[in-house]
């Protein structure tokens, strides 16, 4: 039985596989791969991409999808060991697991790191919980990584520029108000370094750059395939030449657990937007950014209404990529 908690556990081709299957099923969408089997879907955050893409592929797929709010429509679940449940929480996760290990053929979590520890955070404990007690396959629909979101930026890419090894890669950092989730920024470095591109990483000062337990698979990644890896806070150098432009905001870990005042600090940053006058530095780039995305603050209607921006194309891959992974997992079972 295999999980997919992080593209880290899979090889490139492993990858590819489900790449290439989710390609067929945008051409033949429906089938009965999931026939008879249901698919457990908790979320502990908001979602509306996520959420609508797993409900309408299991659909497609012919299965059923149970979604639960834990703490809203379902019971508060504890995840610390040996702890006296004389608080919020009425269940455990040994139990909730392993009951819905029973029911369910697939579990799926969506779980935000709380940005108040960060070594809590990327412990991933939520999902790891779960991952320990299940006896079914576990899938990751966001927490302190997004593997599904990288699936599905990957497609893009590969549909509309074709093979990536070689090409030149820009996650770049963006403002928005409030310190958000490094999920999506750390999922970026992990699959552009391991698709075999050149990776540039553009953020404002050192108080943004990511933690190193991505920064250094990324480098690991780029050395294998032969390629670079860098980290800049030049804006200029970091748009140049770039084949891909991808944006993102994060907090800065240097403050994490102090938004207060890691505000102040990101404040003096609001020129990081992407912007016609950034794009025209690229070599003709792609732009794209999972969503959702605050218009004229983190990139300009001239950039989101541009034909270089794919990222309803890349939202919709995301249903795709889902399916042939749910598909993957179940004959992996």
């Amino acid at each position: 039985m295999k999980n997919f908690i992080s593209t880290s556990d899979w090889t490139k081709d492993e990858l590819q596989d489900i790449l290439d299957y989710a390609k067929d099923l945008k051409i033949n969408r429906f089938n009965d791969a999931l026939k008879n089997k249901s698919v457990a879907l908790l979320f502990f955050n908001p979602s509306m991409r996520t959420r609508t893409s797993f409900e309408l592929g299991i659909q497609e797929l012919g299965g059923y999808a149970v979604v639960l709010h834990p703490g809203k429509d379902a019971w508060p679940i504890e995840f610390k060991l040996n702890s006296i449940m004389d608080e919020e929480a009425e269940e455990h996760i040994i139990e909730v697991a392993k009951v819905l290990s029973d029911y369910c053929d697939l579990i799926a979590i969506r779980a935000f790191p709380k940005f108040i520890n960060l070594e809590e955070d990327l412990s991933d404990n939520v999902i790891n919980s779960f991952a320990k007690y299940a006896s079914v396959p576990v899938i990751n629909m966001e927490t302190i990584t997004h593997p599904c979101q990288e699936l599905a930026h990957i497609l893009t890419m590969q549909e509309n520029l074709g093979d990536l090894n070689g090409k030149d890669y820009l996650l770049t950092w963006t403002y928005h108000p409030k310190p958000l989730n490094t999920a999506v920024a750390n999922s970026s470095l992990l699959i552009a370094s391991k698709f075999g591109m050149n990776v540039k990483l553009l953020c404002p000062s050192e108080e943004y750059i990511l933690h190193e337990n991505y920064i250094n698979e990324a480098e690991k990644n780029c050395n294998s395939n032969n390629r670079t890896f860098e980290v800049t806070h030049d804006i200029e150098y970091g748009y140049a030449n770039a084949d891909i432009v991808y944006a993102k905001s994060w907090g800065s870990l240097s403050y994490y657990g102090n938004p207060k005042e890691e505000k102040i600090i990101r404040d003096g940053f609001k020129h990081f937007i992407v912007d016609g006058v950034k794009m025209s530095k690229t070599n003709n780039a792609l732009f794209s950014h999972c969503l959702p995305l605050r218009r004229n603050i983190k990139a300009t209607d001239e950039v989101m209404d541009s034909d270089y921006c794919v990222a309803i194309q890349e939202a919709g891959n995301r249903m795709h990529v889902q399916k042939s992974l749910l598909t993957t997992l179940l004959k992996e079972k």
